[in-house]
This record gives structure tokens, sequence and C-alpha cells, in this order.
């Protein structure tokens, strides 16, 4: 190994906290360390290298519960639907339904829909039994994909038609050839212009619940924030999937609608919350700017300035799930061998710990320097193959999660 880099190798283990399991149960003494980093952060931001590999998922429920029993976490927001997320939230709040189906309704056709969350879901709902007082929440902070369906609509005229009757003909007028989305994808197939033309009637119809409003009515502001979400969706399927400026900017739309819905969620609940998504979106910078040119992450800390800390993660080897193809196409298994030299994973794999994390703003200036550096880091979304991209770990991240080895996510049990 060339000086510099056990050099570099030292410094890292020097900042390290080592691991002792990425499975949720148990002592969490191990954890004490990142519940320190965390500090008073209201929005945690907990990324992944991949939408489908078990220890991830499984690091999340860990990291959830630790901050419910120790800091005060009600809120585990997930990149899906904003509607799905109330479906589920439903389910933990009443305990009415099955968790597996709910989970299989809710997150059909998604990386998300393995045991791993079965697991996150059951956990919850359990909690909640145990602490009718103060219950813990799931949200959906993403737009209303793949599917709008014709009972979400529901929760606003439902709404406008016990509160404000006289503006419900016009709401139905607006929302017709609109209700229900039944395929995202297929509605991708629509002309440009009428996808256009019934977005601008989505944002129509959310003036209108805006302007029925009811001073403090909490009733009102979900109202009005569900129109919202019907509103931001049409917007995003206006994009030209064959011009990729357009679909670059869409994503940056995508990424503003995530913050802004996390944002609302907290300020309107006052929970802190967890946000679990890909490392491209919990991050201040992604690895692919050219996709993504503005993170989430970096809306939020524009909103929430230090209240929002974002975790990454890496990975040396192993199996994950992802798509041959961006649209449509299932989700399948891949693997990767051992991360070569020049990656970022190849020298934190030689930390002595075989999984660790360690706080990027406090490493020693060696490590400092090494983290703040960019180069090859594998990131792998709802496609693949996907090239390694040059990322500066401290440029995108407070806190830094690397495990050795990875494997693909459960699948769901019927």
């Amino acid at each position: 190994m060339p000086e510099r880099t056990q050099n570099t190798v030292r410094a890292l283990e020097r900042a390290a906290h080592p691991l002792r399991s990425t499975e949720p149960g148990g002592s969490t003494a191990d954890l004490r360390a990142l519940t320190s980093m965390i500090g008073d952060a209201k929005v945690v931001g907990l990324g992944e290298a991949t939408h489908g590999s078990h220890e991830f998922f499984t690091m999340k429920e860990r990291i959830f519960r630790q901050l419910v029993e120790k800091k005060g976490f009600t809120t585990f927001s997930l990149e899906m639907s904003w509607s799905s997320g109330l479906q589920i939230d439903e389910y933990l709040q009443t305990g009415k339904g099955d968790a597996r189906k709910i989970a299989k309704e809710a997150l059909g056709n998604s990386p998300w829909e393995r045991e791993e969350f079965v697991s996150l879901i059951e956990w919850m709902r359990d909690y909640n039994r145990s602490h009718p007082g103060r219950t813990v929440h799931f949200m959906g902070n993403d737009l209303g994909a793949p599917t709008l369906s014709d009972e979400f609509f529901g929760r606003v005229t439902g709404y406008v038609q016990r509160n404000h009757p006289a503006a419900l003909p016009r709401l139905d007028e607006l929302y017709t050839g609109l209700r229900p989305i039944d395929d995202v994808f297929a509605y991708l197939g629509k002309p440009l212009a009428e996808r256009q033309q019934l977005a601008a009637r989505a944002q129509q119809a959310l003036e209108l619940v805006s302007s029925q409003e009811d001073s403090g009515e909490e009733a009102f502001m979900w109202a009005e924030q569900n129109a919202r979400s019907i509103a931001q969706t049409t917007k995003f399927l206006t994009m030209d999937v064959t011009d990729p400026d357009s679909v670059a900017a869409s994503q940056r739309f995508r990424d503003e609608v995530m913050a802004q819905n996390v944002t609302w969620w907290q300020r309107q609940t006052g929970d802190k919350v967890l946000l679990s998504a890909h490392n491209d979106h919990v991050g201040y910078v992604a690895g692919d700017p050219t996709m993504y040119p503005k993170t989430q992450g970096s809306f939020l800390r524009d909103t929430m300035g230090k209240n929002y800390l974002p975790i990454g993660f890496t990975f040396n080897q192993g199996s994950f799930l992802s798509k041959d193809a961006a649209l449509g196409g299932e989700w399948k298994k891949f693997t990767v061998g051992a991360a070569g030299p020049g990656r970022n994973e190849h020298t934190l794999d030689q930390v002595r710990h075989r999984d660790f994390y360690l706080d990027v703003r406090q490493a020693p200036v060696p490590a400092r320097a090494w983290l703040s550096t960019a180069r090859p880091t594998l990131n792998v979304g709802t496609q693949f193959p996907y090239e390694p991209r040059d990322i500066a770990i401290a440029k995108s991240f407070d806190v830094l999660i690397h495990l050795h080895e990875v494997r693909e996510a459960v699948k769901m049990e019927p």
C-alpha cells in the first residue's frame, strides 16, 4: 500500500466507529456516537448506494428505531408517492388492515416492495400500540407515481363537498379527464400538449382549493396539500422523455417537490423526520449533476440550514436490485465485485472495521482532505449497468456509513 494511502487509511480509522450489526434489534451501544453526530437536526437524510440492498434497508430500520427512542423522531419519510405514504400511515394510526397487504398495495412495483419494509411497518405499528399518546408516522415525499387513485382525488373533493359545496362543481370539472391516473408510464404516452393542458387544470384546481382557506383549519391544510400533490405530479408529467434537458429540469423539479413536502410535513406536524432516499437525493450534491442538477438535500439545506443532516452510504461489493431500463421493466438482481483502486470504496474498505461510520465534518485533516476530493463512487439507481461517478464525499454528506458487502433485498412473501 503506498505511504499516502496508508496515511489516509490511518486517519480514516481514527474517525471511524465500528458497526456491530446492520440488523435491527439487540444492543444499540454501537450507535451512540452516531446519535451524537446527529445532534439537534430536525430532518436526517439517510441515503442508499443502491435501491435494493438488504443491509441498507435494515440499517434504516435500525437507525430509525434509535432516533425514535433516543432523539424524539416520529416520522419515517420515504422516496415514494405522497398518496401511498398516507395509505401506510393510516394503517399505522388505526391498525385497520394487514401490514403485508398494505405494503404490497402501497409499495407495489417498487424496490421497496420487500420483506425489509414489511418489518419496518410492522415495528412501527407495534410501537404505536404501545405508545398511543406519541405515535410514529410514515410519509411519502415524492410525486404521485405510479398511480394517483380515484380515492386520493376524493381526499380533495370530499373536503370541498363537506366544507365548501358551492365550489364542488367547478372542482369536479377541473379534475374531469384527469381523475384517476392509473399508470404514469401510460400517461406519459399522451401528447405533450394534452399533458400540459391537464397540468394547467390541476394547478387551477389547487388554486380553487387554496381560495377556500379556513384559517388554522387542519382539514383544510391537508386538503390543500393533497391538491398540491396532484398539481405537482401532473406538472412533472409534462416532461418530454426524448429531450435530455427536459428530463433534467423535471428531475430538478422533483427534488424540489420532495424537499417541499418534507418541509411542509415537518412544519405542519412538528415531527422530527428520518428521510430515506437514494444518495443522489439526500446528499448536497449528486454524483450525476447532469441528471440531478440540484438535489433534495440541497433544497433542504437552503430552507433548513443546520436542521438538515445528510448521511450517505457506500459499499465495497455485493448484490442489489435495479432494472435494464429506467422507465418500465422489472426489478432484478445484479452483482458487482470489489471496488478497484482509485475508487472511494477501495480505500474505505481498507479501514480495519468491516462496517463503520464516521463524521465527515470532524475527520482528521488528512482524512478530511481525502474525503473532499472527487473520485469514482458507485451509486446505482433505477438502471444498471451504471458507471461509478466522481463524488467528493465531504461535499455531499455530513456523515458516511461504509459497508463491506451487501446482498439484494428479500422478495416479499405472499
